[in-house]
């Protein structure tokens, strides 16, 4: 053994060793979540949705397109046992089985979703495992810590369960036909739950990669059944470039698909950085390439938000909103936020169309939740985390189940969230794809709340008090993710376009709080600004016309009890907003956001649950947020 491996050994047990002495020290608090074990005998039944029939002005569709089960390497060495038959049951109402033994389900259904295994290792790990059924489920739910942190620092940490082993084991044809199956099983389970106008699926993969421990992720989306023999991964290529290639070829094979970005916030400012991959220059082809194959980027997910970052939108009060911004590798350190936000790369990519004459960066906004449980953990008073090792209960999540070093316990900093909102006209692969490819989309942090935005020269006075404002909206004007085309006719005499806007809550939700319009534009020297417009607001609140904001509501959130009161808020909100500072010479983009009134975060519903004090924050607000629509002189 050489030298460097004796001391990573020896580091390691020393590791392990001192986790187990401070298990030993560690008092374990009474976890109710973590009981009682789920019997699917008792599974209340999977309630009927009802088929929704074709709306040509379209109607809002939510789901989840990022979730893993037990064939994803992490989700099955952190105890998920859930296959895409499970995730498919969950999306669609039903009761299922989380890894730490307990069940599961949403409060409502989804609309449509897709399951988006790794791609590297698909279905290693239950090889290694030889396929057998797993008892990590009774070791959570054992009461015993100690068995099962020895359990997770084994799998984890030593070389059992290792990218090198995995690897080796892959290149086996036994391992290539465990992959093969898996893709297969993947692609019967969409197959099997599809039903248009009720709920849809799609075929879908993650492609993983991690230069330097640099977060590029991307989902691989297909609009049919029209998908390759196997996922292109990143133990293929780790470039991006490389992967839009592959993509582009399927394509004109006749596999329609696309990639959706993720966790731009941890990708240490490289998932939105303005050069090549191989550190180039940008140029037309590339711009063109990438918004080809990339029209919409999901910013909120249980890995925080990636909408923007309080050092990047200093006067953007709500800027800090489920931030997680530490790198994803053991030593940690904070990722880049240059390079790492939606925002900003808007910002950048329409600096760029001002200086080279090409935008790079021109996609729409959705939100998923990146479970790795088979289900979509997004509701703060439903919230069962990630993954069952890291933050499967209350106790776990807040270190007072058993006791993990920080750089470990990740899931203590994690959110509940998110949500993709699509505009289309029928629950259907073929609409909802398109809706996508048109970025006609939205993210929710979780909330089922409906958020229009369109611009036009033309909306008359008082559409919104008229029972076909909607046709009108889509005959006069354009939605979210569409270009506004400038028209000389109009834009001074009418002091430039007008943008519609209007949300309603989420029926089983909190009431609104207020409608924001996010204006980014290039000024005369070619520099890129943004501004946040309070539009409109409940309980009579008006936009100091300075500052273009209202003051805040009320917050009514107990702590201790984990509730709320909605004395404050509107069901729905509504305004057509012209935006005071037009200069129709200057390029422009805009975007909405609605925020929800404050309302409990799952981290109180866990010291409810535990019986300690909340961590702070206490509160938060949920929010939707659109996709922008930008103006071009």
């Amino acid at each position: 053994m050489t030298p460097n491996k004796k001391s990573a050994q020896a580091t390691r047990s020393v590791f392990i060793g001192s986790a187990l002495a401070l298990m030993v020290a560690c008092g374990r608090v009474e976890d109710q979540s973590l009981s009682p074990d789920f019997d699917p005998a008792s599974a209340a039944p999977r309630p009927q949705k009802p088929v929704q029939v074709f709306e040509p002005n379209r109607q809002a569709f939510f789901g989840d397109l990022h979730v893993h089960t037990a064939y994803s390497y992490d989700a099955y060495t952190m105890g998920v046992r859930a296959m895409p038959d499970d995730a498919y049951r969950f999306m669609r109402g039903a009761e299922i089985r989380h890894g730490a033994g307990f069940g599961i389900r949403l409060s409502q259904p989804l609309d449509f979703g897709a399951v988006t295994d790794h791609a590297e290792y698909l279905g290693m790990p239950r090889y290694l495992d030889g396929n057998k059924a797993s008892s990590w489920a009774g070791i959570l739910n054992s009461g015993q810590p100690l068995k099962i942190t020895a359990h997770y620092l084994y799998q984890v940490l030593t070389k059992a369960g290792s990218p090198e082993t995995l690897r080796d084991r892959l290149d086996l044809p036994e391992g290539k036909a465990v992959s093969a199956a898996a893709w297969q099983a993947i692609i019967d389970a969409a197959e099997d739950h599809n039903r248009p106008g009720e709920f849809t699926t799609f075929i879908a993969y993650e492609w993983t990669s991690m230069p330097d421990s640099d977060n590029l992720h991307r989902n691989v989306v297909y609009r049919s059944d029209q998908v390759p023999e196997r996922p292109f991964s990143s133990l293929d290529s780790d470039n991006p470039e490389v992967l839009w290639n592959t993509l582009d070829q399927q394509r004109a094979a006749g596999m329609d698909n696309m990639a959706i970005p993720h966790n731009g916030n941890v990708s240490n400012g490289r998932m939105y950085e303005a050069q090549r991959f191989n550190g180039e220059a940008l140029d037309k082809d590339y711009a063109l390439q990438r918004n080809r194959n990339e029209p919409i980027s999901e910013i909120l997910q249980v890995k925080g938000a990636s909408e923007t970052h309080p050092m990047l939108s200093p006067d953007d009060g709500f800027a800090g909103f489920e931030i997680y911004d530490q790198r994803m590798r053991k030593e940690g350190g904070m990722s880049e936020p240059k390079g790492s936000y939606a925002r900003d790369a808007l910002r950048t990519g329409m600096e760029l169309q001002n200086r080279e004459s090409f935008n790079p960066f021109e996609f729409g906004f959705i939100g998923s939740s990146d479970s790795h449980n088979g289900s979509s953990s997004v509701e703060e008073d439903n919230y069962h985390g990630k993954l069952p090792l890291l933050d499967g209960s209350a106790g776990l999540r807040q270190g007072k189940t058993l006791l993990l070093p920080k750089d470990i316990n990740r899931g203590a900093r994690w959110s509940a969230q998110g949500l993709a909102g699509v505009w289309a006209e029928e629950n259907t692969r073929e609409s909802l794809f398109d809706a996508m490819r048109r970025r006609e989309t939205f993210a929710t942090s979780g909330p089922r709340i409906r958020l229009r935005f369109f611009a036009g020269w033309d909306f008359p006075q008082g559409i919104l008090q008229r029972k076909d404002y909607l046709s009108l909206a889509y005959r006069q004007g354009i939605p979210m993710g569409s270009r506004l085309s400038a028209n000389e006719n109009r834009q001074q005499s009418a002091g430039g376009p007008a943008f519609l806007l209007s949300a309603v809550k989420d029926p089983q939700g909190a009431n609104l709080d207020r409608i924001q319009i996010i204006k980014l534009w290039i000024d005369k020297n070619g520099q890129s600004h943004e501004r946040v417009y309070d539009v409109v607001a409940s309980d009579n609140r008006r936009p100091d016309s300075d500052s273009h904001k209202v003051e805040p509501l009320p917050d009514t959130v107990d702590a201790k009890t984990a509730t709320y009161t909605q004395q404050y808020g509107a069901s729905q909100l509504s305004t057509l907003w012209r935006d005071p500072d037009f200069n129709a010479e200057q390029q422009a983009a805009y975007y909405a956001r609605v925020l929800q009134i404050p309302t409990p975060r799952y981290s109180t519903f866990d010291a409810k649950t535990l019986g300690i004090e909340p961590p702070e924050p206490i509160s938060i607000q949920e929010r939707a947020i659109s996709s922008a629509i930008w103006y071009r002189p």
